[in-house]
């Protein structure tokens, strides 16, 4: 037997009616619960599972809510979540879709300063060596702030009372709320496109995590980490340090201590004037006592005092030394000339002149005019040539006699 039924839902329909019943009955709700399979997708939404140990519910955090987190989600991590229900009608899934995201135990601002930090830690915008040193004595000072603020305030009676001559810029910025942080970054832009600014202060008075919580943001820091001008952080807060602190070149606990390091004290510059200049004397006065001294020592050598005993010495020394010239130049010379009359007297025995005055004569053959020192080189009836000591005379040969 069939029972009878009075109507029957197509599934588009029942699925339908769970979706508005749903709806309607949880248009607002928090849940509590832990993370898993965490996915934000290129679209900008976000999707994620809420669980706890008996049951788990779908959740989905819609672009236009995503970009509003401070921090971003993490698997594991304890949150509860506000929005409304509703039903995914083609898979028949309900979930929630998400309007509000808090972490449970840690405050949602500490973990989005936690994960900036670690995010920009490893690019190394906070790294000890790229920090720039601040100028000695700058002449024109940038501040970033409030223009209405006590931090103004402060900065400008303490630079008047330490150097009025230090001209002072400011850029007017929001340092709290909303849209803060990109005031803030426009005026460390601003001060980058002149040529004329030596140093930057950016901050506030104090308050609490939430009202300084532009300069944890994340345009801010980058902007300061990437001043080509030192920035000092003046963020009015002793106990906590914002991301711009930890970027900044130089952090100051207050606007006012900002003030005290940035303004150079024109008194404080006399004084130095003043010890550089009681240095100078000091010094000078050491280096002349000593060159006098120096002088009086000189002075009261003999040399000074009796020159011309110097230049006797010096002159009897040159006599001493040209009488030993002379005397070394004489024995040098007669030696010479013993030596030379010695080779005149053996060039002398030698000579072939002195063979001619004993009585001998140089024959030579006339025309050629070459020596004859054998019989064999002459015939009868040849002309020769003889030569005496003291002359020539031409002969002719007549008869030879005993040739071989």
């Amino acid at each position: 037997m069939v029972d009878t039924l009075d109507k029957i839902y197509s599934v588009t329909a029942l699925t339908r009616l769970i979706k508005y019943t749903l709806e309607e009955s949880f248009p607002s709700v928090w849940v509590e619960g832990e993370i898993s399979n965490y996915i934000h997708h290129s679209s900008g939404h976000r999707y994620l599972t809420l669980k706890d140990e008996n049951a788990s519910i779908k959740l989905t955090i819609w672009r236009s809510v995503g970009q509003n987190l401070k921090f971003e989600p993490e698997n594991g991590m304890k949150v509860r979540a506000f929005g409304s229900i509703s039903l995914y009608e083609k898979q028949g899934q309900y979930q929630l879709n998400c309007r509000k995201l808090m972490p449970v135990g840690v405050g949602e601002l500490e973990i989005a300063f936690r994960q900036l930090h670690e995010k920009l830690s490893a690019e190394g915008l906070f790294a000890p060596e790229r920090k720039k040193k601040l100028p000695s004595y700058p002449l024109k000072v940038g501040v970033i702030t409030s223009p209405t603020g006590a931090a103004i305030r402060d900065i400008l009676q303490i630079a008047a009372r330490r150097n009025s001559i230090i001209e002072i810029v400011i850029h007017p910025a929001r340092v709290q709320g909303k849209g803060a942080e990109i005031t803030i970054a426009a005026g460390i832009e601003y001060f980058n496109g002149r040529d004329d600014i030596d140093v930057i202060i950016a901050g506030r008075g104090g308050g609490s995590l939430e009202d300084l919580w532009c300069f944890n943001e994340e345009v801010a820091v980058r902007a300061i980490a990437g001043s080509r001008i030192p920035i000092v952080s003046a963020v009015g807060h002793e106990i906590d340090t914002t991301l711009s602190d930890l970027a900044a070149d130089l952090r100051a606990p207050t606007p006012s201590a900002a003030a005290e390091i940035v303004f150079w004290s024109r008194d404080d510059l006399r004084e130095i004037f003043r010890t550089c200049y009681r240095e100078l004397n000091r010094s000078l006065g050491l280096i002349f006592g000593e060159c006098r001294e120096q002088l009086n020592y000189l002075i009261n050598r003999p040399v000074y005092r009796r020159p011309d005993s110097l230049i006797n010495e010096k002159a009897q020394r040159f006599d001493s030394i040209m009488r030993l010239m002379d005397s070394a130049g004489k024995n040098v010379l007669e030696k010479s000339r013993n030596d030379l009359s010695l080779l005149l007297s053996r060039l002398e025995a030698l000579s072939p002149l002195a063979v001619l005055k004993r009585g001998y004569a140089v024959v030579k053959k006339i025309p050629e005019g070459l020596s004859i020192s054998s019989i064999k080189d002459i015939n009868d009836g040849d002309s020769v040539e003889l030569g005496f000591s003291d002359g020539k005379a031409e002969a002719e040969i007549l008869k030879i006699l005993n040739k071989e």
